[in-house]
Order: structure tokens, then C-alpha cells, then sequence
């Protein structure tokens, strides 16, 4: 060890020293401050008789949106509303509260939302009096999934069996109806005793252009994907972040928008999409990927909006190291963060990413490569599934890294997942699970460390 009583020298080491202690310390003071706020606001509530809670549990935004519309037509009718995190919630604040409305969404196969599974492992797993609580529930869900709302239908029948009583049926909502929404609105209005509620209609559809499109698989054993970029038609580029979305209405089906991740960031231009073509049983194309992979000319109009998706932004983890996991279709969201850590010069990221054939599925290729080779990069792990005999995916490198994942988790990493549901997520789940535990990996979800991007 070579030492120096150099003042200089030892004026830029302490220097050096505590520059890069405010780095490290930087996010754990905004968390801190979170924590500290919602506390706050909790108390207050209690002290002066909140009325209401409005509770929601969110994977994509749907429901934290609608929790946010509820509150505000409680607030206008003159009615104390607190809007609160079900994950916030502890078995004490649900045995004092008297009124909850229960706004929430589930993911995949009847699980609750990543920050909420906290709450369903710690609380709708045992039994919790609840006889001074009248709450409603409102459950979002997809109905091609066959636990439809499940868990709102969970949360439902668990505070029944506490004695809780329900102020009027479960509402579900399917993809967002709008008659569904309407019938919670119903219900409120009759709560609130006002039909004076704010405007719940979604924002208008823009008109963009769609300016290219290059397959990025030709010769892939899988389905086509397309790499398409698109304009607004107004010359006037929105504001968006990495991990955010877009809905696209497609001219056949335009009452059911199609969500896709953004794969670019403002400062490329465009919004950047991949799109897989979806190719039902009987040959027929997925209505919106089939029309803007195959209808769509270029410089077709198509019907866009951008969407907030909070829940998958970088948002409290800009400095941190990132562990980006994905597969197929997922590189877009993922490559929109590395895009954005790029710009800002965070290199502490570590790709794990899942395909078929090296030859024809490394999207992104020369991209990722010059990542690499500007330190933007740390760590590349791509995993190719049929380039060898046995079937090998992104979970099972996942497992083979623990070592290294418990590391990075140690050094602040947070874990951002995007791609497929079926296979892919639910593996990497179990394969993040063994290596740091069950328990430290519902914490970094409650905390917005372990973020999900799937579909």
C-alpha cells in the first residue's frame, strides 16, 4: 500500500472518497424519503379521519390510474380520500380502517401484482378480523388467461371469510371495458352521492407515421419479429422514458388497443417497437401485428398514444447497477433502458437476454457489441436455446450465476424483466428466488427493485 502526506493528494483522495459516498447514498435517501412520505401521509390521514382509502395493486399502471380517478371523485363530492399502495398496508392499518376501496390487477395466472405479493404472502394467508370494515374491489384482468381477476377474487373471498362486508358486488373489468369502468363509476357516484365526477376518458389517439420496418429473424425457426419505427405526424416528438409503452389501434379492431414496449428513448427520434407476427391455428394474423407487420405501407397512418408504465421505469434505480433479464420480443423494453443508462453513462449493467439460434436471433447484435466495447455493457450473458443438443434458456444461466446476482443485489442492483409470461418469467422467478430468497425478493419488489415487464 503506497501512502502520501501530500495534502494535495490527500485533499482528492477524501475528495474522490466522498463524491462517490453521495453516488451510493443518493437512492437510498429517495427511497428513505418515500418511506418517510408515505408515513406522513398515513398519519395524517389517521389523525384527521381519512373517510376513505383508496388501495390499489398495479402491474402495468391500469389500476394505480383508476385508484387515482376514484380518490379524485371521493375528493370532489367532499369526502376525506386517502390514496394509498396496498403494499403499504399492514394487518394493523386494516383492522383500524372502516371504508377501503380496492382497486387492483393480476398478473398472469391469478397472482398478485409484484409489489402487492408481499401483501398476499404476509396477510391473505391467515386470519385477520374484519368485522368494522365495508370496502368494495375493483379486479382488472385479461379473460384469455383462465384465472381471470384472480387476484381480485382472491382478495374478495379473503376479506369475506375476515368478516368484512362488501358494499356492492365485485366489479371485473376485462382489457379494460369501458362498461366495466362505468359500472364502478356507478357504484361510486352512489357513494359519494354527486354524479359530478371527473373526466375517466382515455386520453386520444395521435396520428403517426410509420417510417420503417426490417425483419430482424429472416430465417429464424420462430415467428417473424420486425423492428419498426414511427413518427408523429405533426413533427412535434412527445416527451416518453425508458420502460414506458405505446397503445396501437389497429383499423379493423380500433375499441381494443394493443400494448407494445418502447425500444428507444426521445433523443433516437422515434419510437422504436418490436413486434412479433402472431400467427393463429388457422393461419390467420394477430389483428394488430399482422396489420403492421404485413398491411401497414410505409408512411401508413396509425393510430398511436403513449402510455405512462411506472411500474417499469427507471425511476428510483437511475444510479444503480441494473440486471436486465428478458427473452424473444422482450429486448425491447430492456433495450430501451440500456439506451437511457447509455446517454447518462451508467455502465453498471449486466444483460441476460433468451433466443432460439445465435445465427438468427441475436436482435440488437451490433448494438449490444458496442455497448460492450464502450463500457456501457458490464456484463452480456446471451443464451441460446437450440444452438446445442439440450434445451437450455435464460433461467438456467440465471441459476448459474447466483454467485454473481446475490453480488450485484448486494451492491444496490435492482432486476428489470421484460419478455414472456409463459416459460420465461415464471422460470427466472424461481431462478432469482433460490439464489437470494423468497422473502429478500418480495422486499425488492415492495421496494421497486425487482420490476416485470411481461406478457
Amino acid at each position: 500500500m503506497i501512502w502520501t502526506n501530500d495534502p494535495t493528494r490527500l485533499m482528492l483522495v477524501a475528495g474522490m472518497g466522498a463524491a462517490y459516498a453521495l453516488v451510493c447514498l443518493a437512492p437510498y435517501l429517495r427511497t428513505r424519503r418515500k418511506r418517510l412520505a408515505a408515513a406522513r401521509a398515513k398519519a395524517e390521514a389517521a389523525a384527521a379521519d381519512a373517510g376513505w382509502i383508496v388501495a390499489y395493486a398495479s402491474q402495468t399502471g391500469n389500476a394505480e390510474e383508476l385508484a387515482q380517478q376514484t380518490a379524485a371523485t371521493l375528493k370532489l363530492a367532499g369526502i376525506p380520500a386517502q390514496l394509498s399502495e396496498l403494499s403499504d398496508f399492514s394487518a394493523e392499518d386494516l383492522q383500524r380502517a372502516e371504508r377501503v376501496l380496492f382497486l387492483v390487477s393480476t398478473y398472469g395466472e391469478g397472482d398478485a401484482p409484484d409489489a402487492a405479493a408481499a401483501f398476499a404472502g404476509r396477510l391473505m394467508t391467515t386470519s385477520l378480523p374484519l368485522p368494522q370494515l365495508h370496502y368494495a374491489v375493483l379486479a382488472l384482468g385479461d379473460s384469455a388467461y383462465a384465472q381471470f381477476c384472480g387476484f381480485g377474487r382472491a382478495l374478495d373471498q379473503w376479506l369475506q371469510a375476515q368478516g368484512a362486508q362488501s358494499l356492492f358486488p365485485r366489479v371485473e373489468v376485462n382489457r379494460s371495458s369501458e362498461a366495466s369502468i362505468a359500472q364502478w363509476r356507478q357504484q361510486l357516484s352512489h357513494l359519494a352521492g354527486t354524479s359530478d365526477a371527473p373526466d375517466w376518458s382515455a386520453p386520444a389517439f395521435d396520428e403517426w407515421r410509420l417510417s420503417e420496418r426490417v425483419q430482424l429473424n429472416a430465417g429464424s425457426a420462430g415467428e417473424p419479429i420486425y423492428h419498426l419505427e414511427l413518427e408523429p405526424a405533426n413533427g412535434v416528438l412527445p416527451s416518453w422514458q425508458s420502460g414506458d409503452l405505446v397503445q396501437v389501434a389497429a383499423p379493423s379492431d380500433p375499441s381494443r388497443a394493443r400494448e407494445y414496449s418502447i425500444a428507444s428513448i426521445p433523443a433516437d427520434g422515434r419510437v422504436h417497437l418490436l413486434v412479433r407476427l402472431h400467427t393463429h391455428g388457422d393461419g390467420s394474423h394477430g389483428v394488430a401485428s399482422g396489420w403492421l407487420t404485413q398491411q401497414a405501407a410505409l408512411g401508413a397512418s396509425v393510430q398511436l398514444r403513449l402510455r405512462q408504465h411506472k411500474r417499469f421505469r427507471l425511476d428510483g434505480n437511475d444510479e444503480r447497477p441494473l440486471i436486465l433479464i428478458g427473452n424473444g420480443s422482450g429486448i425491447a423494453g430492456l433495450r430501451g433502458h440500456l439506451k437511457a443508462r447509455a446517454l447518462a453513462g451508467q455502465g453498471r449493467n449486466w444483460l441476460l437476454f433468451g433466443e432460439r439460434n445465435a445465427a438468427y436471433d441475436y436482435h440488437y447484435r451490433a448494438e449490444l457489441d458496442g455497448w460492450q466495447r464502450d463500457g456501457m455493457l458490464e456484463k452480456l450473458d446471451m443464451v441460446f436455446s437450440r444452438d446445442q443438443a439440450e434445451r437450455r434458456y435464460v433461467q438456467d444461466r440465471l441459476a448459474e450465476q447466483a454467485d454473481a446476482v446475490r453480488a450485484w443485489v448486494a451492491q444496490g442492483a435492482a432486476i428489470y424483466i421484460c419478455g414472456s409470461l409463459d416459460g420465461m418469467a415464471a422460470g427466472v422467478d424461481t431462478a432469482l428466488a433460490a439464489a437470494l430468497d423468497r422473502e429478500v425478493l418480495d422486499d425488492l419488489a415492495a421496494t421497486g427493485r425487482y420490476r416485470r415487464d411481461v406478457y
